[in-house]
């Protein structure tokens, strides 16, 4: 006769292991379902401060390619600004972060639950961002006016000094044909001199 005791503990260990993975899967379901809930409503917070600064963000020149100004999906989601600057929610899914990289690490700009004041900082810090790229190109276009003139002025100085200076008077070519000439002259002046040298002679001693 077989031992049925066996055969339930069997099943009794299945069933409970079937019923192990089941408690799991509805767990991880439960918890990914409160991620997907956080994340929903980190969003649409985010999203409400978009809606706040919707007038800022419309004011920014079209030519101005620096700002985001989007919520971007993710875990936590965020509400970009630039490159280097984003709004998100605390750990209690309530206070707004605004959060800066710099080369000297991510430091916070400004951290409240008011959504007013961080709108306020926002639109702060977007000026201030316009302003510098204003005055970065104004800089530039100076620097460039700066050498420019500098140019102009250097080739008027040069210009001036060279009608000033008279021009350069071509050196002596050297003819070859000349040296003859001179030679022959300073053999016929020797000759000369010893001729006349020998008639003063002749007159001079007596006979």
């Amino acid at each position: 006769m077989a031992d049925n005791s066996d055969n339930r503990g069997k099943a009794e260990n299945v069933r409970n292991l079937t019923d192990a993975i089941r408690r799991v899967r509805t767990a991880e379901a439960e918890r990914s379902d409160v991620v997907v809930e956080l994340r929903d409503a980190e969003r649409a917070r985010l999203e409400m401060l978009a809606d706040e600064l919707k007038g800022v963000f419309a004011d920014v020149p079209a030519e101005n390619e620096q700002f985001l100004f989007t919520v971007a999906p993710g875990l936590p989601p965020r509400l970009w600004i630039d490159m280097t600057a984003f709004v998100a929610m605390g750990t209690d899914r309530r206070t707004y972060r605004f959060l800066k990289d710099t080369r000297l690490g991510r430091t916070i700009i400004l951290e409240t639950a008011n959504i007013g004041d961080m709108a306020d900082t926002v639109t702060h810090y977007v000026a201030e961002r316009i302003i510098e790229r204003d005055r970065a190109i104004e800089g530039d276009w100076l620097i460039k006016r700066i050498l420019r003139d500098e140019g102009s002025r250097r080739d008027e100085v040069k210009k001036a000094l060279e009608a000033a200076s008279p021009a350069a008077a071509p050196a002596p070519r050297f003819d070859r044909r000349n040296l003859g000439w001179v030679v022959a002259a300073l053999l016929g002046g020797i000759l000369i001199g010893v001729v006349g040298l020998l008639a003063y002679a002749w007159i001079k001693v007596p006979g």
